[in-house]
């Protein structure tokens, strides 16, 4: 087990794992960009802004201070959001130690590069000796927080490096499982988003629990179809980070991602439905990343993507965009497209 952890990122899932470790009497420090925000947080015990009504313990220390958040680490939890990972790493990459591993809690894709949050860090601080990790699954963090059962994987290269983080993050109310495969992990847990922001839609215009459970079915292969196409194991799919993350995303009320797309089915503008949250819609990013990105170099057909694709950057309506995925060529199920 790792002893001494410090957790990079002070949002929703990095508080979360900071509680999680304090009740382990695991030494975690927590950096975030904003040193007010920071010196709030341990004023209050309290992260009003992201994690609200939970107290946090006294044994996290919040250290806003870029070299000695790194000092003595010999695990970090990178935490922040995908598409603000480049600039924090990039910002805190002379204090990295380069032999401590770093474990991502982020589910996303960079826009522009087409990257997963682990090839993120390893581009911004390189990989030649550094184990890197990526922890996913459907873990609410608010849930979580309560201390209600959960479950999730950790993926690594590296089986030994994964057993560790296995070992350090595992708790009675949280058991975590193992993985090698790193992409399918991370690309289920990015491309989830986007299917949660449909089945936000199906909720916000009301068509229902039939509609619902095929967008989850045939979300889920659009996930597999392009993860094959990149080198996924099909098994990671079904498992926690693929189906699991996928069911809890698309039907918890507290689900930003579906949330979002109920704010759209409801009539609001994209614009107007992001606002409406301080918390970063990671499916949104992701979705043109895929689109614009992925889906041209890999050539998968993922229609219900490019259908929210349109919906959000193209202001297509909701209602052409489900009559037209409804028409849509008629085919066997097993197809691959």
């Amino acid at each position: 087990m790792f002893k001494n952890i410090s957790i990079i990122g002070d949002g929703a899932m990095g508080t979360v794992l900071a509680m999680l470790l304090a009740e382990k009497n695991t030494p975690v420090r927590l950096w975030g960009y904003d040193a007010k925000q920071l010196q709030e947080m341990a004023s209050a015990r309290e992260n009003i802004k992201f994690l609200p009504g939970h107290k946090l313990p006294e044994t996290i220390i919040f250290e806003p201070d870029d070299k000695r958040i790194m000092t003595d680490a010999d695990l970090i939890i990178s935490a922040v959001p995908c598409q603000f990972m480049r600039s924090v790493w990039t910002r805190l990459q002379k204090y990295t130690p380069k032999d401590v591993p770093v474990c991502s809690v982020a589910k996303g894709i960079e826009n522009k590069t087409l990257l997963r949050p682990t090839q993120i860090i390893a581009d911004v601080l390189g990989s030649n000796s550094r184990g890197l990790a990526a922890l996913s699954g459907p873990t609410i963090s608010d849930e979580l927080a309560a201390k209600l059962p959960a479950t999730a994987c950790v993926a690594s290269a590296d089986d030994q490096l994964a057993q560790q983080i296995q070992l350090t993050l595992s708790i009675s109310w949280f058991r975590i499982y193992t993985n090698t495969d790193v992409v399918g992990v991370e690309l289920a847990g990015a491309m989830k988003n986007i299917i949660a922001i449909a089945a936000g839609i199906i909720d916000g215009v009301g068509a229902g629990d039939n509609a619902k459970a095929a967008l989850l079915c045939r979300g889920l292969a659009e996930i597999s179809r392009l993860g094959l196409a990149m080198g996924a194991n099909p098994q990671t799919f079904a498992g926690l980070t693929g189906l699991g993350d996928l069911v809890t995303t698309c039907i918890s009320p507290k689900g930003r991602n579906r949330s979002f797309g109920e704010r759209i089915g409801k009539g609001q503008t994209p614009q107007l439905a992001q606002s409406a949250t301080e918390s970063v819609i990671e499916g949104i990013a992701t979705c043109k990343a895929v689109v614009e990105g992925l889906l041209r170099q890999y050539k998968v057909e993922m229609p219900i993507t490019q259908a929210v694709y349109d919906v959000l950057f193209r202001n297509k309506s909701v209602q052409s965009a489900i009559a037209d995925l409804m028409t849509r060529r008629l085919k066997s199920e097993q197809s691959y497209s």
